[in-house]
């Protein structure tokens, strides 16, 4: 039911207004991802180059005395599109030692599409304690139809991680990344 005060135009404003914002929110989105490289390359934190270097030269500092279990959980956003999984479910690692852990993905869009993997570490304040030296999340990742990879993750815990903690979660959600309009 409408106001009788309302005009056609009064709708296509807000109308443009709205599609405004929804196209302001996904080019924030996207602009996200340089934005983290900048500020990788400014602070050198997670900068993968910078870590790899960092774990080469502090290999002595690999504590055997310690034992930090990690789970790793996918996540989709809807269903139906992918199969998304880790393949390895749960890892004990000694602080400072180099692991590697896989997932795999499998793109059931029925189509040639660009995913995205976001990542996220629980709890959250022990983040800076993690360091990924090589990670499928990095940049996009472009998948034919109906193609399988196996994507994996490097990563060690800084012989730094305050001792209380014993477990983490590492989780990464798989988004479809929206193709851009050609003109």
């Amino acid at each position: 039911m409408s106001n009788q005060g309302d005009t056609p135009g009064q709708h296509r404003g807000l109308v443009l207004k709205l599609t405004l914002f929804v196209a302001g929110s996904f080019a924030f989105g996207f602009a996200l991802v340089p934005l983290y490289d900048v500020l990788c390359s400014i602070t050198g934190l997670g900068n993968q180059k910078s870590l790899s270097r960092a774990y080469a030269q502090g290999t002595d500092a690999i504590d055997q005395n310690r034992v930090v279990t990690i789970d790793f959980i996918a996540n989709l956003p809807s269903v139906g599109n992918w199969e998304f999984r880790p393949i390895t479910k749960s890892i004990q690692v000694h602080p400072g030692q180099l692991y590697e852990a896989d997932f795999f993905a499998h793109n059931l869009t029925g189509h040639d599409t660009i995913a995205q993997a976001v990542p996220d570490i629980v709890p959250s304040k022990i983040a800076a304690w993690f360091h990924k030296t090589e990670c499928f999340c990095f940049s996009p990742q472009s998948f034919k139809r109906d193609e399988q990879r196996v994507l994996p993750v490097r990563f060690f815990v800084d012989p730094e991680l305050p001792g209380y903690v014993g477990h983490l979660t590492l989780a990464y959600t798989f988004y479809d990344v929206p193709s851009s309009p050609t003109g």
